[in-house]
């Protein structure tokens, strides 16, 4: 029961921080980007739009976080549902290449995942938020250490966003949700392509 009261605090106390925190409306211009994946090939939104109809471009946590292994193994398990509709899936987050690769390994993800290494993705975005000293001190109390998973100190993370954009650069559809156990299922994301 206590870890459940905890628990419940911590999820609270996430969504109090990030409710400040807006992200990007459909209809605008989605910010361009180039970044290195796990395989250390540059990833350019500019490029992928111009080979693909659309991109889904999401953020997510860290390797830590079970409810974005779920999601990411859930878009991995649909790769080729939403390749057959002519889009490019690219993971964004400001954990390590070696906690990246620990991503993959837990979910099999197959497409480009990208370290916002500054968090200048997350920015251009709005989905970046900083965890407050209390939420980083529970953190770790689980074993969550935000600083070796990042490698810096900011103690960043951002709200698990999902943008669907087109070729035009405009962004079509927004999933964004402070409640980090919320995310855009896979079939909700085929229906906007």
């Amino acid at each position: 029961m206590k870890k459940i009261i905890l628990f419940l605090s911590l999820i609270v106390a996430f969504s109090l921080q990030v409710k400040a925190q807006k992200g990007l409306k459909e209809g605008d211009k989605a910010p361009i980007f180039t970044a290195i994946d796990q395989n250390g090939k540059s990833v350019s939104l500019k490029d992928a739009l111009k080979k693909h109809r659309s991109v889904v471009l999401f953020f997510y946590r860290g390797q830590w976080c079970p409810y974005c292994n779920k999601h990411i193994k859930e878009l991995q398990d649909s790769l080729n549902l939403l390749s057959a509709k002519d889009a490019y899936v690219i993971g964004v987050t400001p954990e390590t290449k070696e906690n990246i690769d620990k991503t993959i390994k837990k979910t099999k993800a197959g497409f480009s995942i990208v370290q916002d290494k500054d968090d200048e993705i997350m920015k251009a975005y709005g989905v970046n938020f900083m965890m407050d000293e209390a939420t980083f001190t529970k953190y770790m109390g689980y074993g969550i250490n935000l600083e070796d998973n990042n490698g810096n100190t900011r103690h960043t993370l951002p709200v698990p966003a999902t943008y669907i954009i087109d070729r035009s650069g405009k962004i079509k559809y927004v999933h964004f949700d402070p409640n980090y156990q919320k995310r855009a299922s896979v079939k909700l994301l085929l229906s906007k392509l």
